[in-house]
């Protein structure tokens, strides 16, 4: 039976599975059951035929057309199948940093440091720079309290960066940023500037730097719930599947209806020199497991319709190969 085929029946054997999942009562009686039927399907989603990963040489044959430095990596969550370009160098995140964050104020919240429902005073030195992407600055400039559920989902959602500022000073600053992915077992990224600073200094997104490598273990470790209880992981994963930014890159080759929970960042272009172009997040495949997938496109001399159809090329690869 041809791979395409195998893939087919693996989804509809999945889907069957999780009904019964569904289906099993939640008392002590049925434990066994219930694990016994997630079992069947992990067993199943890591042992499904898979074609060979892409390699760096076509993946850098995606990227030629951006004119600039491209760094991929991709993992099957379920599998571990991988794939990378340039995985280990640092790329500028711009507002792919506002995902860890995210992730570090759901966690405060999480430890009972904050809460949800908490109100924030929106401050003059929160509000960001004309130029920077700042919704409720733009729609609500009279409104000056927030709930930090609130700015936590304009900051994922809508990348809003007053939110992100006013979030990082109630945290207390980007150091807890670092602690909380420290805590996880994360390397390879760095949060350091608020926002207005890098507005004022466009070298400052250059100390805000990631990894291919790192994203994709970050994104991982959401998916697992490592750092966040189920209500935050599931809480922000939402947010990240329902962002309005960039929908020209991970989503736009992508099939219909697809699932993408991701986290796109963006520096204006210099110069005719664009700093970063990225998109980050995990897609879930038709037999139900997940790709975690970070594109980074830096330093580039392509325009930005050839940018994001370098990021939407690379996702499309990256799924056709994981469906056949």
């Amino acid at each position: 039976m041809a791979v395409r085929g195998r893939r087919v029946l693996l989804a509809e054997l999945l889907g069957g599975v999780r009904r019964l999942f569904d289906r099993v009562a939640t008392n002590a009686a049925h434990v066994l059951a219930r694990v016994a039927i997630a079992t069947i399907v992990s067993a199943i989603a890591t042992t499904a035929p898979v074609a060979a990963p892409l390699s760096s040489t076509e993946i850098a044959a995606l990227a030629a057309p951006a004119r600039g430095k491209v760094g991929v990596a991709g993992r099957i969550v379920e599998s571990g199948e991988s794939f990378s370009l340039s995985a280990s160098d640092r790329f500028p995140m711009q507002s792919v940093y506002k995902f860890p964050i995210g992730m570090a104020v759901l966690a405060e919240v999480d430890r009972g440091a904050l809460a949800l429902d908490r109100v924030v005073a929106i401050e003059s030195r929160d509000l960001v720079y004309p130029g920077q992407y700042s919704p409720i600055r733009d729609r609500f400039p009279d409104r000056t309290q927030y709930t930090v559920e609130e700015l936590v989902r304009a900051m994922v959602s809508e990348s809003d960066s007053t939110a992100c500022d006013a979030l990082l000073r109630l945290i207390g600053g980007p150091s807890v940023v670092m602690r909380f992915l420290r805590s996880i077992g994360i390397d390879g990224i760095r949060v350091a500037d608020r926002e207005r600073a890098m507005g004022r200094n466009r070298q400052l997104q250059y100390r805000n730097h990631a990894t291919p490598d790192a994203m994709v273990a970050l994104l991982i470790a959401l998916n697992e719930g490592r750092g966040l209880s189920r209500p935050s992981r599931d809480r922000i994963l939402r947010w990240m599947t329902e962002s309005t930014t960039g929908p020209n890159r991970l989503k736009k080759l992508l099939p219909a209806g697809t699932v993408v929970a991701h986290k796109t960042g963006t520096g204006g272009t210099w110069r005719g020199v664009a700093p970063a172009t990225n998109d980050v997040g995990i897609i879930i495949l038709p037999d139900l497991r997940h790709l975690a997938i970070a594109v980074f496109v830096s330093d580039a001399h392509a325009d930005m319709d050839v940018r994001e159809h370098v990021i939407a090329q690379i996702a499309k690869a990256a799924w056709e190969r994981s469906v056949r």
